[in-house]
């Protein structure tokens, strides 16, 4: 599969911006196959949910080392396992394929339609804050991928969903006054020797948009876009990962959590913002981390990387746009897609992210399916369907338009699909990425939807099994070079 999805994945440099097929004359040494072949049997097969159990870490050891005293990672990095929900037993209601997919995409929906929201309606937005209205991975239970971590001293092991969209670090605490069901124990902070709670003059409670006091201690609220909520005292606490251990992280601990958060405890915000896991760190990673989103159905764990170490050589770099109004998110400029390696007349304008902070293109880990804005998409599909008239096709299904009838075939031959991002780089998508089964009947999808808004959204299906990484710092995403 590895050796596959190599040969798939191609992360070419080049300033082309004519619609010739990439393999014209002036680019013949950085050409690429036009079309791919799509394994139906095995893709479908890996629908069947596997009962083993997952193997949970073992509980980590704090060490002397208040930094990052990580085991075989050398000092400057540090890697977590990363799971899709669909890979932990206790997170999953439904064995059928095909009512995993509907709740997914209903998700995904309420995913999209509150980021659009949060975009669309905040002025002047600091995404730092606390107690500002954030969009999670979370809502409505939509986390979709979790990493283990370890809370407190000694350290309890917690599921917790990656956000890129959030700066949050959050989890339910005793005492409960309202508490959802989580798979493993709320955390005590009374049983944890390191937990703190933050004073209302500290200056991490007065980065706290909306902060309240109560009896000397700063009080969060973190409201969502459904109506879900969590509501608690800010603290600092240690986490633990796997052998690292970091101290002093500002962090929700929630007694009143109201929303459908299936299983996970809490949240790790990876955004862009200071008060993110990422930002709080600060120059222990250098502002840099990586993931790697393994493909669903796989036997394999993904990954998730903090530290500068972890960036890496021969990776397809392309600048972050900054977004005043919404420093959580990380925005890539997007000139273009292609379809068989002929570029799609779109006009490069639809992807710009204006000067009232609208529109642009996000990388977003708690968005399932690519969103585009509808003259964007209507292009895009229909150059894919005039390159598929050889496949029979099928109704559409739940947000998807484009789909395909595969029963028994084994394989098949479809048009490669690329993202063509300003400066230069093409990434071309590996075809799982963008035909998916909705069932296990064989009805394979074209895995994109329309924007309802100007907005364009990368989402995780599309990024399934390339490695990403984040430099922060220095303003860059990379794509490649290595697949999980």
């Amino acid at each position: 599969m590895v050796m596959m999805l190599l040969l798939l994945l191609f992360l070419l440099l080049t300033t082309s911006a004519s619609t010739t097929p990439i393999s014209s004359p002036s680019h013949h040494n950085l050409s690429y196959p036009h079309f791919q072949h799509l394994n139906v049997k095995a893709i479908i097969a890996e629908t069947k949910l596997k009962t083993k159990p997952t193997q949970l870490p073992k509980t980590p050891h704090e060490t002397q080392n208040a930094k990052t005293d990580s085991e075989n990672e050398g000092s400057g990095k540090w890697k977590l396992k990363l799971l899709h929900r669909d890979k932990i037993p206790t997170f999953n209601t439904s064995n059928d394929h095909r009512s995993r997919f509907n709740a997914r995409m209903k998700r995904d929906s309420k995913r999209v339609a509150a980021v659009v929201r949060r975009l669309a309606g905040v002025s002047g937005l600091e995404a730092e804050a606390f107690g500002s209205d954030v969009v999670s991975g979370m809502e409505q239970g939509s986390g979709e991928y979790f990493v283990r971590i370890g809370v407190g001293s000694p350290p309890r092991n917690q599921y917790v969903v990656i956000d890129s969209g959030s700066d949050i670090i959050w989890v339910q605490c005793q005492p409960c006054t309202q508490c959802y069901h989580q798979s493993d124990p709320v955390f005590n902070p009374a049983d944890s020797s390191s937990y703190a709670g933050v004073s209302c003059g500290s200056t991490v409670c007065s980065r706290v948009e909306d902060a309240d006091c109560h009896e000397g201690r700063c009080r969060y609220e973190v409201s969502y876009g459904d109506g879900s909520y969590t509501k608690g005292t800010l603290a600092l606490e240690t986490l633990t990962f796997g052998r690292t251990v970091i101290r002093n992280v500002a962090i929700g601990c929630g007694h009143r959590n109201q929303g459908m958060f299936v299983g996970a405890a809490g949240l790790l915000g990876l955004g862009g913002g200071s008060m993110s896991f990422v930002g709080q760190l600060g120059g222990q990673t250098g502002g840099a981390f990586s993931y790697c989103l393994v493909s669903r159905g796989t036997e394999s764990s993904g990954s998730l990387e903090f530290g500068r170490e972890a960036m890496p050589v021969g990776a397809a770099w392309v600048p972050l746009i900054h977004n005043p109004r919404a420093l959580s998110f990380y925005y890539v400029g997007l000139s273009g897609l292609g379809v068989g390696g002929l570029r799609v007349p779109i006009s490069e304008d639809v992807f710009k992210l204006n000067e009232l902070g609208e529109g642009g293109v996000v990388m977003d880990t708690g968005t399932a399916v690519t969103r585009l804005p509808t003259s964007a998409y209507d292009a895009f599909r229909d150059a894919f369907i005039a390159q598929t008239t050889n496949l029979p096709r099928a109704t559409g299904v739940s947000i998807f338009d484009t789909c395909y009838n595969l029963y028994g075939f084994v394989s098949v031959r479809v048009p490669t699909v690329s993202f063509y991002f300003s400066g230069g780089p093409i990434l071309t998508l590996p075809a799982r990425n963008f035909l998916i089964p909705v069932d296990d009947a064989g009805t394979f999808c074209f895995a994109f939807a329309p924007s309802p808004s100007g907005l364009s959204i990368i989402g995780n299906i599309q990024q399934e099994g390339i490695q990403i990484s984040v430099d922060g710092a220095n303003g860059f995403v990379g794509f490649g070079p290595n697949v999980c």
